[in-house]
């Protein structure tokens, strides 16, 4: 069988590992990356020995050159990538977030629409181990009816350096930009959230951040489900994404950084008790692989995709769906009252 052949576009540290998996994946060759900035291009270029190195991706919107290409670049640049692409018939898997609007994402899906192209996202919390395995827990029942979920990204910005995450001319609200993994990891297990009621402030990050650094909102999910999102940039711990599941007969708490899922349940095999204590309150410690951005599993199915050997589940309206969510929460904190979910149509 032919190989799928790649670029990645973005050759930072997410990027790379859109490279690893694409060199890991015996359908896939990596033939082309591409950069704008020189230095990182040869260094990285030279690091996983590709010769084909670009500084203007425009030079790879080339149908014989590359089947397919990964999106690694900052959010706000987004659009006119994966238009460009999908436009000239290659297939983009494009990061998190699809864009920081929903304007951009439909521009996006529309462009699908029109080419021969596949357009997928890059929502990588649903490759992460443990929340895999909190849905499927959650999927065959074994905590009953969801009642009420919550999920966190908690990630010290402040050290980083000043670039495109703080864009003045571009701002990047911490919601969409990172807090989508809590927001879209929640859609992925409860549905859609119908309206979301939310604050925010800024008392960590200083000024040369352009938004608010931490946010918290209330999400009303169907089958009257609430749920919770918080978001901060400017906390002071190590990064989590904690999230917790609470059913009528059980509920589950994991995270992406930790070794074991715990669950919690009612009964277990028909029993309540274990040596005279209750089953709700003993922790059941589901061994987890850590794997906080397993993109090579992204990459894997995103080569199954495009090989025949599965369905798309996380396409372009996935991701546009996302943003909605993402819009109504920082819309809300701006209007102080609770706002609905615009998703496309």
């Amino acid at each position: 069988m032919k190989k799928i052949k790649f670029a990645v576009i973005g050759i930072n540290s997410i990027g790379q590992r859109h490279m690893e998996g694409i060199l890991d994946n015996a359908d896939a060759e990596l033939v082309a990356v591409c950069d704008n900035d020189i230095k990182v291009l040869n260094e990285v270029a030279d690091k996983f020995h590709i010769d084909a190195r670009y500084s203007d991706y425009h030079e790879l919107l080339n149908k014989d050159l590359i089947d397919a290409v990964c999106v690694a670049t900052p959010d706000q640049i987004h659009r006119e990538m994966v238009i460009d692409f999908l436009k000239a018939d290659i297939n983009v898997l494009c990061e998190k977030p699809l864009a920081l609007n929903s304007e951009d994402c439909a521009a996006m899906i529309e462009a699908e629409k029109s080419s021969n192209a596949i357009l997928m996202v890059g929502q990588v919390c649903r490759k992460t181990p443990g929340f895999l395995k909190a849905k499927e827990i959650i999927d065959k029942g074994m905590i009953g009816e969801l009642s009420f979920v919550e999920s966190e990204y908690a990630h010290d910005y402040s050290d980083m350096p000043l670039h495109w995450r703080n864009d003045k001319e571009n701002p990047r609200h911490p919601v969409t930009g990172g807090g989508c993994h809590a927001v879209d990891l929640l859609r992925w297990v409860a549905g859609n959230p119908i309206e979301a009621y939310a604050y925010t402030n800024k008392k960590s990050l200083g000024d040369n951040w352009p938004c608010d650094d931490t946010a918290i909102a209330v999400l009303k999910f169907p089958n009257d489900v609430m749920g919770k999102v918080f978001v901060s940039t400017g906390c002071k711990r190590d990064y989590t994404m904690r999230t917790v599941f609470y059913g009528t007969k059980g509920t589950i708490i994991t995270d992406n950084t930790s070794p074991a899922l715990s669950l919690y349940m009612d009964e277990f095999k028909g029993e309540k008790e274990l040596l005279g204590i209750h089953m709700k309150e003993i922790a059941i410690k589901i061994p987890i692989e850590i794997n906080n951005h397993n993109i090579g599993a992204e990459v894997n199915d995103f080569v199954d995709v495009l090989t025949g050997k599965k369905s798309l589940d996380i396409p372009g309206a996935e991701g546009a769906a996302t943003v909605a969510v993402c819009e109504a929460i920082i819309k809300s904190a701006d209007s102080g009252k609770a706002e609905t979910v615009h998703y496309l149509r």
